[in-house]
């Protein structure tokens, strides 16, 4: 007799990163977190008081203001890439791979900005919610 509340049923399998190749550079790939409701908060709250910030000075007229403003972005993104980059393979600089931790300060740019986007891409929200 089988009963139904001991069927063996295979569970749910889920990863918490995946791995994205680069288009920019043949070879390097990235691993980047998948979105969680936990990381979506963690994201939100390291986000806010930047973003509140950056609102308040992109609407100045003062262009001191508005380079601040400017620094405030990429601060942001800086955050992002801080919290979405788990891993890199593939990328040497000057002979040696390159650690997570030291990916923004010696990729090149255009790779650096390639792993941001896929980053973006995993929060799934539009440029104008990532604004607000």
């Amino acid at each position: 007799m089988k009963f139904p509340w001991h069927s063996r049923r295979p569970a749910a399998d889920f990863a918490s990163t995946r791995e994205v190749e680069s288009r920019v550079a043949p070879g390097v790939r990235y691993r980047i977190a998948t979105m969680t409701f936990a990381r979506r908060l963690d994201l939100m709250r390291r986000v806010r008081e930047i973003a509140g910030r950056l609102e308040y000075l992109a609407a100045s007229a003062d262009a001191s203001d508005r380079m601040d403003a400017g620094l405030l972005r990429a601060e942001i993104d800086r955050v992002y890439l801080a919290w979405g980059l788990k891993g890199v393979s593939g990328l040497r600089v000057d002979g040696r791979a390159v650690e997570v931790e030291e990916f923004a300060a010696l990729s090149p740019e255009e790779l650096w900005r390639e792993a941001l986007t896929a980053i973006r891409a995993e929060t799934g929200l539009s440029e104008e919610e990532r604004k607000n």
